[in-house]
């Protein structure tokens, strides 16, 4: 077995290899040469943990396994570890034995921002202009990161539900060459994209905080109960995810799918329009949502990649397990 630890991942995966595996991926899903396998998240009762795995199986890729980790929400302020923990599991699927253990953390972080990027590169506008981001955490600055590169924006506005954390996105955005300016959430109407990466259990972005013709990618929302937009939002969107099943049990879709605004039927899967089987947004005034509730086939898609590099590098470390 390979084991390619956290401190090896930096110097591995960049943006743009983590954009083309999830972005293969979504369309494998979407053509059925790939699924993913029911997820397991609980909480623990232990530090307000969340704890569960995501997996699945990529035929075409002959990629299986797993990411186990979740939330620890205590972790930053009590011994300075990111909250996010994950590390993920490949396995021969000739055989069943394991293959590689990776390491998870920052892997998490770049699939997460490539799959919103994707979604931007497919559904945004071409003249996309202003970018907004909610949230201001670990990984919304991997999220500005990722959409910069999908479109010519020429500003970057923001809102937290802590403004002090604003100064991290802001110092992506100035890295880039971009004006950044806080906002009140109605200032949200000037957007052409908007990013949510939240871990909110009420929504912040309402109905009438989105102009026509906006995107947004919607990220944050993996779990029962979360929820970071209104629900009549999607009512008036084209909504679009990675997995559909996911979508309407623990995405953002959960919410009006329960309220009976959208049903199943009106969800479609962004690997579709990346395989060119759906059109995606057919005019300029549509507003497009991508729910992204992260699959375990992003994971293993990334991480297979890693394994790769990590070989012809020759650094990837082998035990006799």
């Amino acid at each position: 077995m390979l084991i390619i630890p956290e401190r090896n991942i930096a110097d591995l995966m960049t943006r743009e290899a983590a954009f083309d595996a999830v972005e293969k991926i979504f369309a494998a899903m979407a053509s059925g040469d790939a699924y993913n396998f029911p997820v397991v998240r609980e909480a623990i009762g232990h530090e307000d943990a969340l704890y569960g795995f995501k997996g699945g199986f990529d035929r075409a890729g002959l990629t299986l396994g797993l990411k186990a980790g979740g939330y620890w929400p205590n972790n930053l302020d009590k011994r300075g570890l990111i909250n996010h923990q994950s590390t993920v599991f490949l396995f021969d699927p000739d055989t069943g034995k394991p293959s590689a253990m990776v390491g998870g953390n920052l892997l998490t972080a770049l699939r997460t921002a490539a799959a919103s990027s994707i979604s931007i590169k497919h559904l945004a506008r071409a003249d996309a202009k202003i970018i907004g981001m909610i949230g201001a955490g670990h990984q919304a600055t991997f999220q500005l990161c990722a959409a910069l590169e999908q479109r010519n924006f020429e500003k970057v506005i923001g809102w937290n539900y802590h403004p002090e954390m604003l100064p991290k996105i802001e110092k992506v955005a100035l890295e880039a060459g971009i004006p950044f300016e806080a906002v009140a959430l109605p200032g949200m109407r000037d957007a052409d994209v908007i990013v949510s990466i939240t871990s909110a259990f009420a929504p912040s972005l309402m109905d009438d905080h989105v102009s026509p013709g906006t995107h947004l990618a919607c990220m944050g929302t993996d779990t029962k109960g979360k929820q970071e937009v209104e629900a009549s939002l999607l009512a008036h969107s084209l909504v679009f995810t990675d997995e559909i099943g996911q979508s309407i049990s623990i995405g953002e879709a959960q919410h009006a799918v329960a309220k009976g605004l959208i049903s199943e039927s009106d969800i479609a899967q962004l690997g579709a329009v990346i395989n060119g089987t759906h059109p995606g947004r057919t005019s300029d005034d549509q507003i497009t949502l991508f729910d992204g509730t992260g699959v375990g086939l992003q994971d293993l898609a990334v991480a297979a990649a890693v394994v790769d590099l990590a070989v012809a590098r020759g650094i990837a470390a082998e035990v006799d397990f």
